[in-house]
C-alpha cells in the first residue's frame, strides 16, 4: 500500500487540528474547508472505502461521532451536510466522512 495521508495524520506524522479522538476514530479539521465547519471523520484503521468494511460496527461508530459533533456545534440550527465519497470519487483513498456546518449554498461542495 502506498503511504496514505490520513494514516500519517492518525500516526501524528502530519499535523492536524484534532476535534475528537478515541481508540477507533479521529476527527480533524479539513485544511481546505468548504464551509465554516468542515471536519473529516476517519477510522484509525486504514480502509480504502465503504465497501471494505467487514461489518457495520465501525460505520455506526463514525455515525455516532458525527451526531455528537452535530449536537456539540449546534449544527441542527445552522444546517449541516454529512458526505461520503465512494470508490474513485475521493482524493484520498481512506474511508472518511465530511461533516460540514454552516454550509454555503453552492454546488462546489
Amino acid at each position: 500500500m502506498k503511504e496514505c495521508l490520513f494514516c500519517k495524520i492518525v500516526r501524528g506524522e502530519v499535523p492536524s487540528t484534532k476535534e475528537y479522538e478515541d481508540e477507533e476514530i479521529l476527527v480533524f479539521r479539513d485544511i481546505h474547508p468548504k464551509a465554516d465547519i468542515h471536519f473529516l471523520i476517519v477510522p484509525k484503521e486504514h480502509l480504502a472505502e465503504f465497501a471494505d468494511l467487514k461489518d457495520m460496527r465501525l460505520w455506526t461508530r463514525m455515525s455516532e461521532v458525527a451526531k455528537e459533533l452535530i449536537e456539540k456545534h449546534h449544527l441542527r440550527e445552522s444546517g449541516y451536510r454529512l458526505v461520503n465519497n465512494g470508490a474513485g470519487a475521493a482524493l484520498i483513498e481512506h474511508l472518511h466522512l465530511h461533516l460540514l456546518g454552516n454550509v454555503p449554498h453552492t454546488r462546489d461542495l
